[in-house]
């Protein structure tokens, strides 16, 4: 039986103890206190049952979209992941401002690419793996700050990158986030809200119909809505 069907059938179960823990560079809480944890923190169903999803793959791939947090990799890594890491919002950020400044430099009139055209130069090189490459792929709420070919692009890569049965975990704004955040893992069950520097504005809105054509090549997919309105989706293909 296939990870996806066992996951369908409800017969997989995490289980603990399958990798032995390795000293981790979080500071230890004394007992009986709550876990250390120097930002806010949210629950995250998605997480759990995303973790639930790939329990059982052994040694897999992840691909992480967001910038480096060694809580993160640290966390998957004792679970017997190999961990990549690709900031592509600050990546596809710095790109655009390069091109525009080639584009001073045009005569003008010369022509200039579309903004569709300049994604698709972008991800020749970003997201630069063969097909296949992974067994999951935390986007966060990355699609909600790209413009919309961007956005569908990047979409589109990320679904040939993943193996059959392979999972993402994406998370979008239900309202416009008071700031600028990211995310790393806490525990199966917690997420870290750290703020950072804004580093693009929020694009738009999706609404439930425009998520899942996103990914509507995918098998199977399932949402939650957090109390902060944080929608939180899985997508297994």
């Amino acid at each position: 039986m296939s990870l996806l069907d066992r996951w369908k059938s409800g017969s997989l179960r995490a289980t603990s103890g399958a990798v032995a823990e390795r000293p981790s560079a979080r500071p230890k809480a004394a007992p009986g206190s709550p876990a250390f944890s120097p930002h806010a923190t949210r629950p995250s169903n998605s997480l759990k049952d995303f973790l639930w999803h790939l329990n059982g793959i052994g040694k897999g791939t992840l691909l992480d979209l967001g910038p480096v947090y060694q809580s993160t990799v640290t966390f998957f890594g004792e679970r017997g992941f190999r961990v990549y890491t690709e900031d592509l919002l600050t990546g596809w950020k710095r790109y655009l401002k390069e091109q525009d400044e080639r584009d001073l430099a045009l005569e003008p009139t010369a022509e200039r690419p579309s903004r569709a055209q300049i994604a698709t130069e972008f991800l020749k090189t970003s997201l630069d793996y063969k097909p296949r490459s992974f067994d999951a792929v935390l986007v966060w709420d990355l699609l909600d700050y790209l413009e919309d070919d961007m956005m569908r692009q990047s979409a589109e890569r990320l679904g040939s990158l993943l193996r059959d049965g392979g999972v993402i975990l994406a998370f979008f704004h239900s309202k416009r986030p008071e700031r600028f955040q990211r995310f790393r893992v806490f525990d199966e069950t917690t997420l870290e809200v750290v703020p950072a520097p804004p580093v693009a504005p929020m694009g738009r809105i999706l609404q439930n119909r425009e998520m899942m054509d996103l990914f509507a090549r995918f098998h199977t997919s399932k949402t939650y809505l957090g109390r902060d309105q944080l929608r939180e989706a899985l997508f297994i293909k």
